[in-house]
């Protein structure tokens, strides 16, 4: 709260926003009229994701639009019209039809960003079968805990990445397993037992499906999520949950037809198959599929080249582009460019404004998490921004600040600026079903009426929230409630900072003091100086009792893959506590275990 009010006005505006009256919105919402803004299956059948993606915009003057263009590594493009997606997808229906894959069966897909994984996401969710995404850079063992917890009867996957995950030797663990569709590059063809070739199945296959009836809540989507300590839980989401997806990639995203749209999100993750996949089609722009990895002057290029929109990218993307300098930004044309967003974590209110200086716009930033499905609570193009805030709800979306009775009920705290768990009312149709086969570990996330999401948060007096961190990473010192994000945001603020998390140390008088490790930009070196600095910047800012009593330099921070900075992790080893689930630790070398070869920074 220590940042200007980023100011909105229409002249501010390069067209006016999709959501341009935020209260009005929010006073005559209806998720009816929302799902009157879909088609539909024919003859009143259903709802289904992939027809809404895909044959809404295929069936008509859309046709030939490109759906997704493709951006190889070896700087090759393929564009896929939404008549193409069309055909591609019913082949692959079709294909798992022939291998017996009934309605609600798990299809997991292990793939890095090409047009295949798409297509089996799309096709799969045609099929009536349950989409289920893992992470490229996973190893063998998260691989076949997630395979096993979820039931997966097909798996698609590369070649390469079959043979690297050795995960034929994990297919007698895996009795569901029942089908292996391998794709393969140019030049690869290896005998191997028991899998098929995803391109000569989908030639074989006809070209025309019929999607058969669907119910709004059959299951389509299962997305892992891993907890602080056992084994990883799957939330699963139903058909249902596009009208969210369709809903706030138009009013959170802007998304107009003829825009050409990037989320950076890897769709082995939540963001990357609800706004890397549904959103941006079930909205019928270009959405771009980039297959390389993070690099500055690759990104901007991008930017420049494809003439991009709208962009949707994660806090740790936006502080490794601010640690490579604006200088680097200076000399591209952005022009094009109508909205930032950002997504995966809390972005700090330095990066909201940087936005500002190397592109001209600032950073939206949203709060969800992978059990609602899609984005709840956000920064809009039609409102101020107050840097560091999650923003607003999403019309149609109830948020407040509770606190947990002992009798297992929620208080909800009126007042504003005091910290509470944040709690949204149910029944947005987004909202997760369950966590596959663990309905006690579901049902504890609900009491009264509302879904208690695990984050402590405040609102203000404008109706803003403000993310604290998770309950478990609050720090009490001396009777104070310390949202980690807060003290993480202020010592970012020193030019020396690239990165900053935030723990409790165990003190015997206070029972917690605040400790902090940082990471530095290039081109500085730590030392009790800039030690003292930190410290003292901390303090001006937040008073002696938040500052950080310690300040403890490190090269990186653990991170997970998708670039959350993993403050339980520090937290137990600075406890010497158990370290818990670490499948999705950014480079699993530094828990002592074998490194992924594969594994991206």
């Amino acid at each position: 709260m220590y940042w200007q009010t980023i100011k909105k006005s229409p002249e501010s505006q390069q067209t006016c926003p999709n959501l341009s009256d935020y209260e009005q919105a929010r006073a005559s919402f209806s998720w009816n009229q929302v799902r009157q803004e879909l088609i539909g299956l024919p003859n009143d059948q259903g709802l289904n994701i992939a027809y809404e993606a895909v044959e809404r915009h295929a069936l008509g003057p859309s046709r030939e639009r490109v759906a997704l263009r493709w951006l190889g590594k070896d700087g090759g493009v393929q564009d896929y019209s939404y008549g193409r997606l069309q055909e591609l997808t019913n082949r692959f229906a079709n294909v798992l039809e022939s291998l017996g894959v009934d309605k609600g069966d798990k299809v997991f897909v292990l793939a890095e960003r090409i047009p295949e994984l798409y297509i089996a996401a799309l096709g799969a969710l045609k099929a009536g079968a349950v989409f289920c995404p893992l992470f490229s850079a996973f190893g063998p063992e998260p691989i076949a805990a997630r395979l096993a917890i979820g039931q997966g009867k097909v798996l698609v996957t590369t070649e390469r990445l079959y043979q690297r995950r050795k995960l034929a030797t994990l297919r007698g663990a895996l009795p569901d397993l029942k089908q292996v569709l391998l794709v393969r590059q140019e030049g690869e063809r290896v005998d191997l037992p028991d899998t098929h070739d995803f391109h000569e199945l989908l030639a074989v296959a006809a070209a025309d499906f019929t999607i058969p009836p669907t119910d709004p809540e059959d299951l389509a989507l299962l997305h892992f999520t891993s907890g602080t300590t056992g084994k990883p839980k799957g939330a699963v989401h139903v058909h249902a949950a596009v009208l969210v997806h369709y809903l706030t990639g138009k009013w959170v995203l802007d998304l107009r037809p003829d825009d050409i749209f990037w989320c950076t999100a890897d769709p082995g993750w939540v963001t990357g198959t609800s706004y890397g996949i549904i959103a941006p089609l079930v909205n019928g722009v270009t959405n771009l599929m980039v297959e390389e990895e993070f690099e500055a002057e690759r990104w901007y290029r991008i930017l420049q080249e494809q003439r991009v929109n709208v962009w949707y990218t994660a806090p740790t993307a936006i502080r490794m582009l601010m640690k490579a300098g604006t200088e680097r930004a200076r000399g591209y044309d952005f022009s094009r460019l109508r909205l930032l967003a950002s997504v995966g974590e809390p972005l700090n209110p330095e990066g909201v404004v940087w936005g500002q200086e190397a592109f001209g716009l600032p950073f939206h930033d949203d709060w969800w998490q992978t059990e609602t499905g899609g984005i709840m609570i956000s920064n809009y193009l039609c409102m101020d921004i107050k840097p560091g805030s999650m923003g607003r709800p999403l019309p149609g979306v109830e948020a407040a600040i509770a606190r947990r009775t002992h009798l297992g009920g929620i208080e909800l705290i009126e007042e504003p600026d005091q910290p509470g768990e944040l709690a949204l009312r149910v029944g947005w149709p987004a909202l997760f079903r369950g966590y596959f086969q663990e309905d006690l570990r579901y049902r504890q996330c609900f009491a009264d009426g509302w879904y208690l999401t695990g984050d402590l948060a405040s609102r203000d007096r404008d109706g803003y929230y403000w993310f604290m961190g998770r309950a478990d990473d609050v720090i009490k010192s001396a009777g104070h409630l310390i949202g980690p994000f807060e003290v993480e945001s202020i010592l970012m603020e020193h030019p020396a900072v690239a990165e900053a998390g935030v723990i409790g140390k165990p003190d015997p008088v206070a029972g917690e003091v605040v400790k902090a490790f940082v990471s530095l930009k290039t081109g500085f070196q730590p030392g009790e100086e800039l030690r003292r600095e930190l410290l003292a910047l901390a303090r001006k800012k937040l008073g002696p009792a938040v500052a950080p009593r310690e300040i403890e330099f490190q090269a990186s921070l653990p991170k997970t893959r998708s670039g959350k900075i993993m403050r339980r992790l520090l937290k137990a080893r600075e406890w010497g506590l158990p370290e818990g689930d670490l499948s999705t630790l950014e480079n699993v070398a530094e828990t002592g275990q074998e490194a992924d070869s594969d594994a991206k920074p």
